[in-house]
């Protein structure tokens, strides 16, 4: 029997958890996710046990003679000590994180990406077209009236953003007019695109598919019309797409 398993590229329903990560970023952040929610579990039951334990035994009925306390200065040491302690194994694989999803290893593709009220631009900026010279393209939401058969609604473009698997590629973004936030959370990517400035990312997706996401920063009255579809391609399917929008 062979069994396939669908990866979670797009918001589902009541969904609580993290997309399925097609990118060695994401998986990086849903790691450090999970390390750190055993340090948040174990401090909010000990801090919610000794709330219980001193509503229960530090009160008028039970306690009717409180007792003076002095200066402890071991238990003082403790809660300084162990805090800080706890902080040092929270900020190494932390410190680790951001140096990695800062570090750009040297790049095969470069995709520029301008953000517009209210819809994305898109630049190829390695490939020159026959007919406009740098290779680019406009990406629009697509109308309700326009969506095929299984499409999302608000989420499906006319012209998808096309990237090769296994390839290190760099993003640069900005925005025409306001600041607007280039995200996809399958790739662990959220960039702001801010007018008259170029930010820089890189993504390096690991398998195929296509994945969702939207402009994350309030841009305008129309903000959440802004959609992002990524999809992911072998490097020879790519090659063919290149070459057909090249020719065109």
């Amino acid at each position: 029997m062979h069994v396939v398993f669908s990866s979670c590229d797009a918001a589902q329903k009541w969904q609580l958890g993290i997309q399925d990560p097609a990118s060695p970023l994401l998986e990086g952040m849903i790691s450090f996710h999970n390390y750190l929610m055993f340090f948040l579990t174990f401090i909010g039951i000990f801090v919610c046990y000794i709330l219980y334990y001193c509503i229960i035994n530090y009160n008028f009925i039970s306690n009717k003679t409180p007792n003076i306390f002095a200066h402890i200065s071991v238990l003082e040491i403790i809660w300084t000590i162990l805090p800080a302690f706890i902080l040092i194994l929270i900020a190494i694989p932390s410190f680790s994180l951001l140096y990695s999803l800062d570090e750009l290893i040297d790049p095969s593709l470069t995709l520029k990406i301008i953000g517009h009220q209210w819809y994305w631009s898109y630049e190829y900026s390695d490939f020159i077209s026959n007919s406009v010279g740098s290779l680019n393209y406009d990406s629009y939401m697509l109308a309700a009236s326009d969506l095929t058969k299984g499409a999302f609604r608000l989420l499906e473009v006319d012209n998808r953003v096309v990237l090769p698997i296994n390839t290190h590629i760099r993003l640069l973004v900005t925005a025409s007019d306001v600041i607007h936030s280039w995200a996809v959370p399958s790739l662990g990517i959220k960039i702001d695109a801010v007018p008259g400035r170029l930010s820089q990312g890189f993504v390096f997706i690991k398998r195929q598919g296509v994945f969702y996401g939207q402009c994350s920063e309030i841009c305008g009255i129309n903000h959440g019309f802004m959609p992002i579809v990524v999809k992911s391609v072998k490097k020879a399917a790519f090659e063919r797409w290149i070459i057909r929008k090249v020719n065109a």
